[in-house]
């Protein structure tokens, strides 16, 4: 199925090629989003209206999922999903605090081995058992090179099967966040990965696909009964789940909405339960709607640009020979010649935190007097870049995701003309999150903007994936800009095994404030995120924006 797709856009004009079904050239903008519902509903995009037994979660955002393979892309929107079919041996309760999920205990052995009780009676979805066999065929697949999941097992060394039951993880070191990362290691049935040749995970960049991509088979509390690409994604209640729901919802509908209005007006006309991401534009209307509510927090998330580091001479810039991007003044230039308190106030609407730090409020090792961004300065930004051999500036291409962070195509533009003050062209390219992600991860974007959320709600796996020097497994799981600094490698391998608390805190601030120092990204703001919806819906607000149907329930 063919995706929307963006084409480059040139910091004077913006050029857009789309595949177009339907056009109404004609009609108001709110008429327009209207049809386009329609659209949707009359071609079977939407859910269709529940059974008297059912009650259907109807829920609606802007991108869709990458993959439904649970190894393969650490993509929020991804992992929201698949949290619903696949398990970790731990999980998040409703107070954010880690409980039993697949393991039912765990025992330090040593320092270096921890014993964890597996779940009898736990069946996947199709049916076979779930035992210790499952637990070490997810361990060894999650590894393989070609996923970007890595860093959810980092510092297990080995997994080691005592019985049917009774697994021992064997760490290089000890772990002080071991329990919160294994939330996000899913398990896979090995016997059905086995029967359907998806052992080896699809390589998500090179566009490959196997049986795991469009398939799945958990133990978790729905089951994912079809994916239309970029139209629904359809789950269906788990009656033979372990567990019990703590809602009532017996059918899941998510439905990706890249238009503003078309997604908004699917909230407000009923065709939609659940709307997790709310144009900024459009919070206040929302809000005064009797119809619905809306409830809201800080986003553990950071949007930033990350910059090619490593390369000598920079892909597509005007720049020939060498690389812009390895002199700190060109880096340093960049960042303060961005306004970030009027991004968030005429883009955001309010509803960002400028940042200088790469973890956003909430996540250990956060500290707010060290989240200070320098104010804008064009005078000192061109002086930098003159003393970097750059007095007239160059050209670079800039991607961006045209559909997956809060106005995040606008944010682009909005830098594009911040940067041409300081003699910068930035040729902005923005494009579905889809081919975006594959773009970066072969290493084809020099300057590219990320989001990244701490599932962990540490910052070490924020550190540890995007700014530790990559080698394979867990250590730069997401370094596609070569970031390499032995300093800040050196704080980051401290962090992973210091089981003294203070101790640990001052390697991880240490660690932030010379990923800071050293401009090694480019920080934007922290997202604040409200979730709209039905007045006669309850859910729980989670800050790594993953509703779960388990805490929801419609009246």
């Amino acid at each position: 199925m063919s995706r929307i797709q963006t084409s480059r856009i040139q910091t004077s004009r913006i050029q857009t090629s789309r595949i177009q079904t339907f056009r109404f050239p004609t009609t108001s903008r709110f008429v327009r989003a209207r049809m386009a519902l329609s659209l949707a509903l009359a071609f079977g995009t939407m859910a269709a209206a529940p059974g008297a037994h059912a009650v259907a979660l109807r829920w609606a955002a802007q991108n869709d999922v990458l993959t439904l393979d649970p190894h393969s892309q650490d993509h929020t929107t991804t992992s929201a999903i698949l949290q619903h079919a696949y398990e970790g041996l731990t999980r998040y309760n409703e107070q954010w605090e880690v409980e039993p999920c697949l393991a039912t205990k765990w025992t330090p052995i040593s320092p270096t081995q921890v014993r964890f009780e597996l779940r009898k009676g736990v069946k996947f979805h199709d049916g076979s058992p779930f035992t210790a066999d499952d637990v070490i065929f997810s361990f060894d697949r999650v590894r393989q090179p070609q996923g970007t999941m890595q860093i959810y097992v980092t510092g297990i060394k080995e997994i080691k099967k005592i019985d049917d039951f009774t697994v021992d993880l064997i760490l290089d070191s000890p772990q002080p966040i071991l329990l919160r990362n294994l939330v996000d290691f899913r398990i896979m049935s090995k016997v059905w990965a086995e029967k359907n040749k998806a052992t080896q995970m699809a390589d998500y960049k090179a566009k490959d696909e196997n049986y795991a991509s469009r398939h799945t088979d958990g133990t978790g509390p729905y089951e994912i009964t079809s994916w239309q690409p970029d139209q629904k994604i359809s789950m269906t209640i788990n009656k033979g789940w372990w567990d019990k729901n703590k809602g009532n919802i017996t059918e899941v509908s998510y439905i990706p909405i890249k238009s503003d209005p078309t997604r908004v007006a699917a909230l407000t006309s009923g065709d939609v339960d659940l709307l997790t991401e709310v144009p900024t534009q459009d919070v206040a209307a929302v809000k005064a709607d009797p119809k619905l509510k809306s409830i809201e927090g800080p986003e553990t998330r950071t949007i930033f640009f990350a910059m090619d580091l490593g390369s000598d001479e920079l892909r597509g810039a005007s720049v020939k020979g060498k690389n812009p991007f390895k002199d700190i003044r060109v880096r340093e230039a960049l960042s303060i010649a961005i306004d970030r308190e009027a991004i968030k106030r005429s883009i955001m609407r309010g509803m960002s935190v400028p940042a200088s730090l790469m973890v956003p409020p909430g996540v250990n090792g956060y500290d707010a007097a060290l989240d200070k961004p320098a104010k804008p300065d064009l005078v000192r930004a061109k002086k930098l870049l003159a003393d970097a051999g750059y007095p007239n500036g160059f050209e670079l291409p800039l991607n961006c995701p045209n559909n997956r962070y809060v106005n995040d195509e606008k944010v682009c533009l909005a830098v594009v003309s911040m940067w041409s003050k300081i003699g910068v062209t930035a040729r902005l390219t923005a494009q579905p999150m889809s081919q975006h992600s594959q773009l970066f991860q072969r290493f084809e974007a020099p300057l590219y903007m990320l989001g990244w959320g701490v599932s962990t709600m540490d910052a070490l796996y924020s550190l540890q994936a995007l700014a530790r020097t990559r080698s394979g497994g867990a250590d730069g799981s997401f370094n596609f800009s070569k970031v390499s600094d032995p300093a800040l490698d050196k704080l980051i391998d401290a962090a992973k095994s210091e089981i003294d608390i203070p101790k640990r805190n001052a390697l991880l601030r240490d660690a932030l404030v010379r990923t800071r120092d050293q401009y090694l990204f480019i920080p934007l703001h922290h997202q604040v995120r409200p979730w709209a919806m039905r007045a006669n819906l309850q859910t729980l607000h989670r800050s790594n924006d993953r509703p779960e149907a388990r805490f929801t329930t419609i009246k």
